[in-house]
């Protein structure tokens, strides 16, 4: 009898979840995502993150909206990184609702409540496999190319914004500037080139 239990036991096929069942879009429009996640995909690219992956988890999470995933390839990488995306979001009005795993940089996370930024090393990475066990949600990753091409988009949208709001001061007054502020802390150039 336990014969043929474990008989029909073993004969059953139970399908294993397969990562096919996740939706993946290669270099997906991320001007449908939010200002906040372009800008902190800009910044990641600032520092250099490999493999930058946005998942989607509307209507699977209840915590979050969006998981954006990077990589560094050492601690001083995935730190600056992390780094890069707070000081960024900061600047523009957002500021993260915690920051964690900040000293063993093996994997940062950055909560800003509807998304939350994922920043590896690459060991970690390969063994937490996020889009795996997420792999339920929209997966865009985003390519090299793409990432640049938006990141150009991103970049002068701000400059225009910027030109709007204030102009730019030239070369000259910048010297001119630049050898006040020296000459007030006392640091007074010696030749053209120390300005």
């Amino acid at each position: 009898m336990s014969q043929n239990l474990k008989e029909k036991t073993l004969s059953q096929q139970v399908p294993a979840p397969s990562a096919a069942s996740q939706e993946t879009t290669q270099g997906g429009d991320l001007s449908e995502f939010d200002q906040r996640i372009r800008l902190a995909l800009h910044a990641a690219a600032e520092k250099k993150a490999l493999e930058p992956t946005v998942l989607d988890l509307r209507g699977i999470a209840s915590f979050t909206d969006f998981f954006l995933i990077t990589t560094g390839t050492n601690r001083r990488q995935v730190q600056a990184i992390s780094d890069e995306v707070v000081e960024q979001l900061k600047r523009a009005g957002t500021r993260a609702a915690r920051v964690e795993g900040y000293q063993t940089a093996e994997w940062i996370l950055v909560d800003y409540g509807d998304f939350v930024v994922h920043v590896f090393d690459e060991k970690a990475r390969r063994f937490y496999d996020l889009e795996r066990l997420w792999r339920e949600g929209k997966r865009v990753d985003v390519s090299a190319e793409q990432f640049r091409s938006e990141i150009s988009k991103f970049k002068s949208e701000i400059v225009s914004k910027a030109e709007g709001d204030v102009s730019q001061p030239d070369q000259s007054e910048r010297d001119t500037s630049q050898a006040a502020n020296q000459t007030e802390r006392g640091d007074v150039p010696r030749s053209p080139k120390d300005l």
